[in-house]
């Protein structure tokens, strides 16, 4: 695997100075985030989500299986990841990385587990047949702060994201394409957003939604998963400079903040799709019915 270059001594250096005056190497202000692009279509399900230079994409797609014996009325939701070699040289498509592990559990935790989905809207026939949603994330281009990008194309892709229609026939599920009956969007509770932050010399300095080249600098990350109700979803800190309460509040205080201003992107992004768009593919072959008991 080919390793990414490390930044220079006289790099980090200038990071590190340019933060000590409240400043970052392109322009922002410590707390300020970089453009946010998102894109909807051409079918239903798929988002590409671009900050800044990091960009990934999000591609929903269904199937009918059995329900889980501890849950006989809920739908399922999986995530799969994958890291374009194209994005990164750190990337190889010959093993999982560790921060594809990471995106995927914090994805999980994120989405399935805060509950953002209603996941018994998802119920055919208790206990027989239920909706199993996948989402698959691929990261095309990493400049950095791959966590928010991966959330954001996520959310917005299920939040565009329309399943068939389907009838039952006794024991038969019968799947309407959408010229029979309109696809029906999914229940959504609420809109998870992840804020990233960055911590330098020793957490005494911080930054929102850091590059990649802050990410080589940096002495630590946290990473807050937060609605616009300022409902804390999950957080998480994998290691690093250790952080004071203190700057855990502030933190929260700032991640909500942008939470607000992302949700409300998300929101315009999808409303822009459906005035410019309204009537998109349904991939009516993804939806595959289960095996038969045995």
């Amino acid at each position: 695997m080919v390793k990414e270059t490390e930044p220079s001594n006289n790099e980090k250096a200038f990071v590190l100075e340019a933060l000590r005056e409240g400043l970052r190497v392109d322009g922002r202000g410590p707390h300020d985030m970089r453009t946010v692009a998102i894109t909807l279509g051409p079918q239903y399900g798929h988002a590409e989500v671009r900050l800044g230079k990091t960009r990934a994409t999000a591609n929903i797609s269904a199937e009918i299986v059995r329900p889980r014996a501890n849950a006989p009325n809920e739908g399922h939701l999986i995530f799969q990841t994958d890291f374009s070699p194209m994005a990164s040289p750190a990337f190889d498509d010959t093993r999982i990385t560790d921060e594809e592990v990471h995106i995927s559990r914090l994805l999980e935790r994120a989405l399935r587990m805060s509950h953002a989905v209603d996941t018994e809207g998802l119920c055919i026939m208790a206990g027989e047949k239920v909706w199993q949603l996948r989402v698959d994330l691929r990261i095309l281009d990493h400049e950095g702060n791959i966590a928010d990008c991966a959330c954001m194309a996520a959310i917005a892709g299920l939040l565009h994201y329309k399943r068939p229609d389907v009838t039952l026939s006794g024991e038969d599920v019968i799947v309407h394409t959408s010229e029979e009956r309109n696809p029906i969007p999914l229940g959504i509770h609420h809109i998870p957003v992840c804020v990233t932050f960055g911590f330098f010399e020793d957490g005494e300095r911080q930054v929102v939604d850091p590059t990649l080249l802050e990410e080589h600098v940096q002495s630590g990350d946290l990473t807050f998963v937060v609605n616009k109700h300022r409902e804390v979803c999950t957080l998480t800190k994998a290691g690093g400079v250790a952080i004071t309460v203190d700057q855990v509040l502030s933190c929260a205080n700032i991640a909500a903040a942008k939470a607000a201003e992302i949700t409300e992107l998300i929101k315009d992004a999808i409303t822009k799709s459906q005035k410019d768009q309204p009537t998109l593919l349904v991939e009516t072959p993804n939806v595959v019915p289960p095996p038969p008991m045995a």
